[in-house]
């Protein structure tokens, strides 16, 4: 199958734990085991954090609200030490509410925290975890609602004026139980599922001129993490993380057009799907299942259907080790087909129809949330590209093609999309400073991070000239 070749049509296809001190429940509020806006620290003596994190008292109990976007923290000005937080500080109130003070402002009874993000090493100075055969299983999930990163650039700032938002973004939504929850970005309304089969995402978009629906899934078993984490001196010596479990990935799509525009977004989905691991060194450490998804057509003409699905097998487990500066992947490949994505397009199409969707699936063991959490953590990125020619255009061979990528990223720290960085920096830009000086941009990324091709193929069919070939 490799030797077959790809259809060119102008479309470029994207490719049990254990710790210092053990491992500790926290206090429940939220009727799941979990409080609502994360369990409260409690280092041990064997843990030593950076000299300007705060640890401010009463974990969620101090918490008023959250905006949708995780920027803006309302808290009990009473709360322990909460008159020591000040721009430039880390707030560290529970395992969901960690971050680097932007600004302060009072409301009423409130105490108004911007934070942004913050890296491991910028909160912890010295301390070892670890953890060992943690099941995946019996998810809290975590909806942000609908935050500034879900819209546009051009709409982020929406009628905010100069204004501080004090009272406009609404909050939160509770945590639920289970791993299914809707919610929508860009126009698109996704559905996440974990963790019985797989971690994936339902998707559907729908302008009128412009109908797409699918389903990408990062296929598991009974998945389970191993991580280690040891920081001296502010500096990662070494970080590992494995999850385990038979991995393989699949895909299903319906694309249609009647006189829409083509178009592409890119968007974090804004579900966590977080595992509670507890106090380990007294740190509440959670693992953390993100998902991002990227859809762009590239239709060469106004009118047309196609649909495809595939399912392959990938990797036993998935996960990386740093020691010494030494970086390596640690994914263990078995590539193999069981529905092939090619042999299933099927449609009408009017000229040449083209269509990729990526799918990002992120595991992070780590602190804070959403966009934020922070982390060692390991990202799988496949990207399924597929075209379908017009009979018109070839009309004794219907061509199709199609093209796989499978890429890891990981590392130690966080990693943002750039589209949404430029969004939270519009919002962020539209806030009146109330103690710092100016209110900073936050960047996309914060700590090493490394990448590594794990599949890539490309194929065509019938394999004639009119069908194109692979450039290069």
């Amino acid at each position: 199958m490799r030797g077959r070749r790809l259809l060119t049509a102008g479309l470029v296809v994207l490719l049990v734990v254990t710790g210092c001190g053990g491992p500790t429940p926290g206090p429940a509020d939220a009727g799941d085991g979990e409080p609502r806006y994360g369990q409260a620290p409690a280092p041990g003596k064997d843990v030593t954090l950076q000299p300007d994190v705060v640890l401010v008292g009463g974990g969620s109990r101090t918490v008023r609200s959250v905006s949708p976007d995780g920027l803006i923290w309302r808290l009990d000005p009473g709360a322990r030490d909460a008159d020591r937080l000040a721009p430039g500080r880390v707030m560290f109130l529970t395992g969901r509410g960690v971050g680097r003070v932007l600004d302060l402002a009072e409301d009423g009874d409130d105490l108004v925290v911007t934070i942004g993000p913050v890296t491991l090493t910028e909160v912890i100075r010295d301390g070892t975890f670890g953890g060992d055969g943690v099941t995946l299983d019996n998810p809290t999930v975590y909806v942000a609602g609908e935050p500034s990163w879900t819209r546009e650039v051009a709409a982020a700032g929406g009628t905010l004026g100069r204004s501080r938002p004090l009272t406009v973004a609404p909050a939160q939504p509770p945590p639920a139980p289970g791993g299914q929850a809707a919610a929508s970005a860009h126009g698109y309304r996704v559905r996440t599922f974990c963790c019985a089969g797989g971690v994936g995402t339902h998707f559907t978009y729908d302008d009128g001129g412009l109908r797409l629906a699918g389903t990408v899934t990062l296929t598991v078993g009974r998945p389970a993490a191993s991580f280690h984490l040891a920081i001296g001196a502010g500096e990662v010596t070494r970080a590992e993380l494995e999850i385990g479990g038979g991995f393989g990935i699949k895909v299903d799509f319906t694309a249609g057009i009647d006189g829409g525009q083509n178009h592409r977004r890119t968007f974090p989905v804004p579900v966590d799907i977080a595992f509670p691991i507890g106090l380990v060194a007294g740190l509440p450490l959670s693992f953390t299942v993100s998902q991002t998804l990227e859809v762009a057509t590239a239709f060469g003409a106004k009118l047309g259907t196609f649909r495809g699905s595939g399912e392959y097998a990938l990797a036993g487990k998935l996960g990386f080790g740093y020691a010494g500066g030494q970086v390596g992947s640690r994914v263990t490949e078995g590539f193999a087909r069981r529905v092939s994505l090619l042999d299933s397009l099927t449609g009408v199409p009017v000229g040449v129809m083209g269509l990729v969707v990526r799918h990002g699936v992120r595991f992070t063991m780590g602190i804070s949330a959403f966009l934020f959490t922070a982390g060692i953590w390991f990202e799988l990125v496949t990207s399924y590209g597929a075209t379908i020619g017009s009979a018109l255009g070839a009309p004794y061979a219907l061509c199709r093609g199609v093209g796989l990528g499978v890429r890891a990223r990981f590392g130690i720290g966080y990693r943002i999309l750039e589209p949404v960085v430029q969004v939270i920096n519009k919002f962020l830009s539209l806030l009146s400073p109330s103690r710092a000086p100016r209110i900073p941009p936050i960047v996309a990324s914060g700590g090493p991070s490394w990448s590594a091709d794990v599949y890539r193929n490309q194929e065509v069919i019938p394999p004639v000239s009119i069908c194109g070939q692979v450039p290069g």
